[in-house]
């Protein structure tokens, strides 16, 4: 896969780069961008991918939790099975490539979902770069993992994990730290299968019967904003290095003001140390990816912050001399930047970000997600 590859080479200082769910995890977990949530009675997921229906979706959830009714499980499961059948027949058949196979998860309801899927889809979840476990906590967590662990010896794969951090342990206050550090702790025991970690702000604001209106963003609700800033606290650390996205965008139709919030919210998530997005329909897709583009002013500081991190000298002022570069503290920014400068690309000098707008590919479909 590669962003942004209808842009074009006038946009770009420094092109993105391909990549494929085989490459090394540090990387996939920048890579995931715009992930799209879908629910399993979703009839074209195969058409989908060998069409290449969205050219510049890179990342997907097959979603068999709340998106699928209770009444539905067992065909949506028996559905899920088949279409990972038939996309690893394809697979093996080269009509779609490693380059050209998307990031695909499957959200489980259950430990004992996850193992019937695995039992009936066996080497063929070589298609699957991983599963996400909904309502993670320290009760259900190490169980999620000691099966994935499992799954990927017996059947020699390379598959992640995806938590979601939803539950009643993690919003309510009073529990949150306990909670939030015995995740942490199962976490690092399974570090390099870890991914991604997820916030389900969507059923944290249920809890309390709270919905954000469509010009608003998830930090303008202070309980979410107060849960996210510790939930970074505790796992966005340097020591520990997890990537954390940002939550859903609920809002299904690209109109102004569901452009205009989304693109707002998308930024205030890379203020507070997120990075990615879930996204519930295609049109938001090249939004979200717009925005992690690097500009030439922050690739060009995060080179030099890098560069000269020899000892020499502490501070210097940035590129464009309106601000300054302090080695220490800003490092892991560079880094961090030089990530997002290999997968999304760095733009020309004089291009915004909503440039690439305009490269947008939008398909009629409309997905559904909790």
């Amino acid at each position: 896969m590669q962003y942004f590859s209808t842009a074009a080479n006038t946009v770009f200082y420094q092109q993105p780069q391909s990549f494929t769910k085989w490459d090394a995890p540090a990387i996939l977990a920048y890579a995931l961008g715009a992930t799209l949530y879908m629910p399993a009675s979703m009839p074209s997921i195969v058409e989908m991918v060998q069409s290449r229906k969205y050219p510049n979706l890179t990342s997907f959830v097959i979603d068999l939790e709340d998106a699928v009714g209770d009444k539905e499980v067992v065909a949506c499961e028996e559905k899920v099975v088949r279409d990972i059948r038939q996309l690893y027949t394809l697979y093996c058949g080269q009509e779609i490539t490693a380059e050209q196979l998307p990031l695909i998860f499957i959200r489980v309801r259950s430990v004992e979902q996850l193992q019937l899927l695995a039992t009936a889809l066996g080497e063929q979840q070589k298609v699957l770069t991983g599963y996400v476990f909904p309502k993670f906590t320290a009760t259900n967590g190490q169980a999620y993992f000691t099966v994935l662990e499992q799954i990927i010896e017996q059947y020699e794969l390379t598959l992640y994990g995806m938590p979601i951090l939803e539950s009643r342990e993690i919003i309510y206050k009073e529990s949150r730290m306990d909670a939030l550090c015995a995740v942490k702790q199962i976490l690092q025991q399974h570090r390099e299968r870890v991914l991604n970690v997820r916030i389900g702000a969507t059923d944290f604001c249920g809890i309390y019967g709270i919905r954000r209106q469509m010009d608003a963003t998830i930090y303008d609700i202070g309980m979410m904003q107060d849960c996210i800033a510790d939930i970074v606290n505790v796992l966005g650390r340097e020591e520990d290095g997890f990537v954390i996205s940002g939550p859903v965008w609920e809002y299904l139709h690209a109109k102004n003001t569901v452009t205009e919030g989304l693109m707002k919210e998308v930024i205030l998530d890379k203020q507070n140390g997120l990075l990615g997005k879930t996204i519930i329909h295609p049109s938001h897709i090249r939004i979200v990816q717009a925005l992690y583009a690097v500009s030439y002013e922050d690739y060009m500081d995060a080179c030099d912050i890098v560069e000269r991190n020899d000892g020499q000298q502490g501070v210097f002022k940035s590129y464009n001399a309106n601000k300054m570069n302090e080695i220490k503290p800003h490092m892991r920014w560079a880094q961090k930047i030089m990530h997002l400068a290999r997968i999304y690309g760095v733009l020309h000098e004089s291009v915004e970000q909503t440039a690439l707008l305009k490269y947008e590919e939008v398909g009629e479909s409309k997905y559904a997600e909790k």
